[in-house]
C-alpha cells in the first residue's frame, strides 16, 4: 500500500511539474533585427541606439543605427526597442540547477556522489532539462549555467549547459569544462568556555599531502599515451595538465588561495579558477600575475568574520575589478538553485557599491564566458557569435525595473512563461 501511494504521489507531482515547463523553441528560421535598444555589448562597450541583426542563430550585424544604412527588407522580423536594454544572455557560474528539484525529496538529489576523489563524475548526464525552476531563472535573463557537482575532495566534472532543451545532449554548450577541487579548510572556530578562537585544522597538512599524491599520480598517468590499464579517475584528470580542462579550486580564505596558487605552479596546471574567493581581494596581485580568475561567492550575505567590514561582500567585485582580476558571479549556498534567478541583482548590488555598470554586465556575460572557456561563441554581442541575447524594457540589473520581454538562445526565441507568472495570472483577480 505504501508503494502505491508513492507511485500516485510521483504521478501527480510529474503531472503538475510538466504544466509549468514550456516546450523548447524550434531552431531559428526567420532573420531578426532589433532596432534602437541600448546595447550592452558585454566587453565594456555600450551602443545607445543600436541595431543588431541575426540569422540562423548567429549575429550578423551590430552597429550604431544612426551611422549605418540598413536594408530592412533583408530581415523577416523587426523589433522596435527604443528605450529598452539589450544584453548578452547572462551566465550562472558554479550552479547545481537541474541536479536537484525538491530538497526534501532525496531520490531527486543528483548533486553529489559517494566518495572523496571523483573526477569521473559528470554533471552533464544528470542535468534535468525539465526542471520547473529553470523557466523562472530564464525570466530574469539567465540563459546558461555551469552545472557543477558537489561533495568530496574532488567533486567531479562540470559542464556548461543552456536552459532550453529537450535533453542534456541538446543543452550542451561545453561538455566537461573542468574538474572541481574543494580545498581543505585551513582554519576553524574553536569554542572554549564561551570564548571563540581561530585555530588551524589539525588534519590540514595530511589532506594537502593526499591531494598532492593524487595529482602526482594523475600527472604521471597523463604522461602515458596508452596506459596498460585504464584508470577511470586518472583518465578524467588527463586534460587538466594539457589545458583543455580548467581546475576549479573552491577556496575562500587567504592562506587557502595562496596554497592553491603555489599548487598550480608545482603541478604545472595551465588553467585554474578560484571559486568562492572571499579573501581574494587580499591576493589580487598574485591572482592577476598567475592569470587566475575568481567566481565570487554570493554577495547577498553577511561577512564571514565579525571583524570584517560589514560591506565587504558587496565591495568585493569592485576591489577585484580595480586590481585587474577577472571574475564572475555565482550563488552557491542555501536555496542556491531557485536563487540563481537573482544573479543579475547581485551584479546590481555590486554596482551600488562602486563597481562600474558595464563591468558588472561583463562579469555576468563575457567575463563568465572567459572563465568557462566559451568566449569564442558566447558572452558578447559581436558578429559571428551566437545570438544568445535578452531584451529588457528596463535595467536588467535592477530588481525594480528588470522586465525581460524577449530571450534568444542561439537565435531561437524562447518561451518566458514560468510557474510564478502562471500562478500570478491565476490569482491576481481573485476576490
Amino acid at each position: 500500500m505504501k508503494h502505491i501511494f508513492q507511485i500516485i504521489f510521483i504521478f501527480v507531482a510529474l503531472k503538475g511539474f510538466a504544466q509549468f515547463n514550456p516546450a523548447p523553441a524550434a531552431a531559428q528560421k526567420k532573420s531578426i533585427l532589433i532596432m534602437n535598444a541600448t546595447a550592452h555589448i558585454g566587453n565594456g562597450e555600450v551602443i545607445e541606439n543600436s541595431v543588431v541583426g541575426f540569422k540562423e542563430g548567429k549575429i550578423t550585424l551590430i552597429a550604431d543605427a544612426r551611422t549605418v544604412r540598413i536594408d530592412m527588407s533583408a530581415y523577416d522580423t523587426i523589433i522596435q526597442a527604443s528605450g529598452m536594454h539589450l544584453y548578452p544572455g547572462f551566465i550562472a557560474s558554479n550552479t547545481t540547477l537541474g541536479l536537484h528539484e525538491i530538497d526534501a525529496v532525496r531520490a531527486q538529489n543528483d548533486v553529489s556522489e559517494v566518495g572523496t576523489y571523483k573526477p569521473s563524475v559528470r554533471s552533464a548526464i544528470a542535468f534535468n532539462t525539465d526542471s520547473e525552476i529553470t523557466p523562472t531563472v530564464r525570466s530574469n535573463g539567465v540563459l546558461m549555467g555551469q552545472i557543477t557537482p558537489r561533495g568530496g575532495t574532488i567533486s567531479g566534472t562540470s559542464s556548461v549547459m543552456h536552459f532550453d532543451a529537450w535533453n542534456w545532449e541538446d543543452a550542451l554548450v561545453r561538455e566537461d569544462d573542468g574538474i572541481h577541487l574543494n580545498w581543505p579548510q585551513v582554519y576553524h572556530k574553536h569554542y572554549d568556555k564561551g570564548k571563540v578562537s581561530i585555530e588551524k585544522v589539525k588534519s590540514y597538512d595530511q589532506q594537502l599531502t593526499e591531494i598532492s599524491v593524487f595529482f602526482n599520480e594523475a600527472r604521471a598517468y597523463a604522461g602515458v599515451a596508452q596506459p596498460a590499464l585504464m584508470e577511470i579517475r586518472y583518465e578524467a584528470m588527463r586534460d587538466i595538465f594539457n589545458g583543455k580542462k580548467t581546475l576549479y579550486v573552491h577556496a575562500d580564505d587567504v592562506k587557502a588561495i595562496g596554497e592553491a596558487l603555489r599548487f598550480k605552479r608545482e603541478m604545472s596546471i595551465p588553467r585554474m579558477v578560484i571559486v568562492g574567493g572571499y579573501d581574494s581581494w587580499m591576493m589580487a596581485a598574485d591572482l592577476r600575475e598567475a592569470g587566475v580568475g575568481v567566481m565570487i561567492r554570493r554577495i547577498h550575505e553577511l561577512p564571514a568574520l565579525t571583524g570584517d567590514d560589514i560591506d565587504l561582500p558587496f565591495k568585493l567585485p569592485r576591489l577585484l575589478h580595480e586590481a585587474g582580476v577577472k571574475f564572475s558571479f555565482q550563488n552557491e549556498g542555501d536555496m542556491e538553485r531557485m536563487g540563481v534567478r537573482n544573479l543579475p541583482f547581485h551584479a546590481g548590488t555590486a554596482v551600488a557599491y562602486g563597481l562600474p555598470y558595464e563591468a558588472a554586465v561583463r562579469a555576468l556575460t563575457l567575463g563568465a564566458a572567459e572563465l568557462l572557456g566559451i568566449s569564442e561563441n558566447y558572452g558578447s554581442i559581436e558578429s559571428g557569435k551566437s545570438a544568445t541575447l535578452i531584451l529588457s524594457t528596463g535595467d536588467a540589473l535592477d530588481m525594480m525595473t528588470n522586465n525581460v520581454i524577449y530571450a534568444f538562445i542561439d537565435g531561437r526565441s524562447i518561451e518566458l512563461s514560468d510557474k510564478h507568472k502562471v500562478l500570478y495570472e491565476r490569482y491576481k483577480n481573485r476576490d
